[in-house]
């Protein structure tokens, strides 16, 4: 894994290639809901799911917040973690395809640390956005100044 970049190499603006997930399968919710403990019949009982007004199961959307971060990590450092918020806006459903995407939307300097905030998206491609959010992370500055 190669060293996340330098203060001076990242920009407002700048943004690693997007991440594409999927096609999302039942299979795929199943195996986070065990991982995670979160056995809520609504993301894998479709006559649970539609009896509660949806068309079918549904992704638990922290498995794509989850995504989300060990993306951000990978590029950022998982250790230069600070801040990483969420907000869910719509369902995630067997068939999509997810699109992980992240931005710097700002630089600071702040208790001692290099900080730069994050814009976070998933959306369902071809369709709308499943999450938003927000992260910082500490990125050091490796050019000796």
């Amino acid at each position: 894994m190669s060293a996340p970049p330098s203060w001076n190499d990242l920009q407002v603006g700048a943004a690693p290639p997007a991440y594409v997930d999927g096609p999302m399968t039942l299979t795929d919710i199943v195996r986070y809901q065990g991982a995670s403990g979160d056995l809520n019949p609504l993301h894998h009982d479709p006559g649970y799911a539609q009896a509660a007004g949806y068309s079918g199961p549904f992704a638990v959307g922290m498995r794509q917040a989850g995504v989300l971060a060990a993306q951000a990590g990978r590029w950022l450092g998982h250790a230069n973690v600070r801040r990483f918020r969420v907000r869910f806006q719509e369902q995630a459903w067997p068939g999509d395809v997810l699109v992980y995407e992240m931005r710097v939307t700002g630089k600071r300097e702040e208790g001692g640390e290099r900080l730069v905030d994050l814009e976070l998206t998933c959306t369902r491609q071809g369709g709308g956005v499943h999450l938003r959010g927000t992260a910082t992370y500490a990125v050091p500055d490796r050019s000796g100044a």
